[in-house]
């Protein structure tokens, strides 16, 4: 688009432009949606499972700290 507007005294080169611009506009779409989004919904899943990791390691190794029974710590956990 910025294409277009530094041509927009040569009505000739708007058509071209603006298509440049649309097919840009659909490949970053396209891209988004088949490419992207699914590897972020990937990433977000590999960090929520990390976290719960953790948080089930944290937990536990203050229960041990704390003395409780092992069998309790492992029902907890």
């Amino acid at each position: 688009l910025i294409h277009v507007m530094g041509n927009l005294a040569d009505p000739s080169q708007l058509g071209s432009g603006i298509a440049v611009a649309f097919v840009a506009t659909i490949y970053g779409v396209a891209s988004a949606n088949l490419v992207l989004l699914p590897i972020a919904a990937k990433l977000k899943s590999v960090a929520v499972r990390q976290s719960r990791y953790r948080e089930m390691l944290l937990e536990g190794i203050l229960s041990i700290a704390e003395g409780e029974n092992p069998r309790s710590i492992e029902l907890k956990l």
